[in-house]
């Protein structure tokens, strides 16, 4: 344990409460105060990024939606709509939606669009290619949309964040999250999932569709050749947002399996990401909790969400909030005269 671990440590024993009575809020505390290099840590401010991108896979019928529902929740969301919108606006979060690759050509100006939350245009095209019947992006795109991700966490560390959430919207974006983890090694029977809720015939179209890709497009074996082969423009986007986080003193929280992909590709270029990284939910998928137990990280919450957004990672987001703010505020056993028995497990 560092010293900055082992002074939070401290700090939270000597407050009003038993020792250890506050749970995991309190290895949040001591994680976030590691990450921020102080003790206690502070959440001034919190965003949520929600990365929206097409997907070329959609053309094979792997999802219960049409394409054209990825712009149509871009502007639900712009205009206060969505479910993100409610949660994030109950719980404090600035929402940005970032447009990484939707089909349909570039949104209208600002003025006529009149969103109620951030629109950032980082589009990289009509989104990403059919990884079946070839790579989902070329190389230089997949730099690009690291770069467009690292570029945000930039804009993150600008806005004096102390969390920031990834959210994810995409119509196939789970076929998409599903192939880069069988690439990288993965069981395909358990990363590809109902996604949007899909019946039985189709989700085992939609694993024959993701097995045949990823055995078309080997030998991928890096995050960034994954992502090439069969990611997206959001998916790097958001790998690139978690790796531009490094040495800004920025929590990120997780939202479910797509999100959750992208931050494994990002590992797999920097394994020291899991340093920064909490997992703001354990959604329905069942592909999710595999991928975050190899990286180390365990769930804050487990509602049986599965809508994306954002909105796990929100909730989480707040959980751990709240153990900051309990470790900011409460008195120590000092300031309020309050004796402590120095017994490291005794409960009032």
């Amino acid at each position: 344990m560092d010293e900055t671990a082992v002074g939070m440590q401290r700090h939270l024993d000597n407050l009003t409460k038993p020792r250890g009575s506050l749970g995991r809020l309190e290895a949040y505390c001591v994680k976030l105060a590691r990450i921020q290099g102080r003790v206690p840590p502070k959440v001034a401010g919190k965003g949520v990024y929600v990365f929206a991108g097409d997907h070329g896979v959609a053309a094979e019928g792997v999802s219960l939606y049409p394409q054209e529902v990825t712009r149509q929740m871009v502007l639900n969301i712009l205009s206060g709509g969505a479910a993100i919108n409610a949660l994030a606006g109950g719980s404090g979060w600035d929402v940005h939606l970032v447009d990484a690759g939707c089909v349909g050509g570039s949104f209208p100006p600002d003025g006529e669009l009149r969103p109620v939350c951030r629109f950032v245009r980082a589009r990289m095209g009509e989104g990403s290619r059919n990884f079946l019947h070839g790579p989902a992006m070329t190389r230089e795109e997949v730099g690009a949309a690291l770069e467009a991700g690292r570029a945000l966490a930039e804009d993150a560390g600008r806005r004096g964040y102390g969390l920031v959430a990834v959210g994810d919207l995409g119509i196939a974006n789970t076929s998409a999250a599903a192939a880069m983890l069988v690439a990288a090694g993965f069981d395909a029977e358990e990363m590809v999932d109902r996604g949007t809720g899909i019946d039985a015939p189709m989700l085992e179209h939609k694993k024959d569709v993701v097995k045949v890709a990823v055995a078309r497009r080997a030998p991928a074996r890096t995050g960034e050749a994954i992502l090439e082969q069969v990611g997206g423009f959001d998916l790097a986007m958001m790998a690139g947002f978690v790796l531009g986080l490094e040495n800004r003193g920025i929590g990120c929280v997780l939202d479910g399996f797509p999100v959750t992909a992208a931050a494994y590709m990002a590992w797999m270029m920097n394994p020291a990401a899991t340093g920064w990284l909490f997992a703001g939910h354990l959604s329905k998928v069942s592909g999710h909790r595999p991928v975050l137990e190899k990286m180390g990280l365990s769930p804050v919450v487990s509602l049986d969400m599965r809508l994306g957004e954002g909105t796990g990672a929100v909730i989480g987001g707040h959980v751990i909030e709240l153990g900051v703010r309990a470790a900011g505020e409460m008195a120590s056993f000092a300031d309020a005269h309050v004796t402590d028995s120095g017994a490291r497990e005794e409960r009032f």
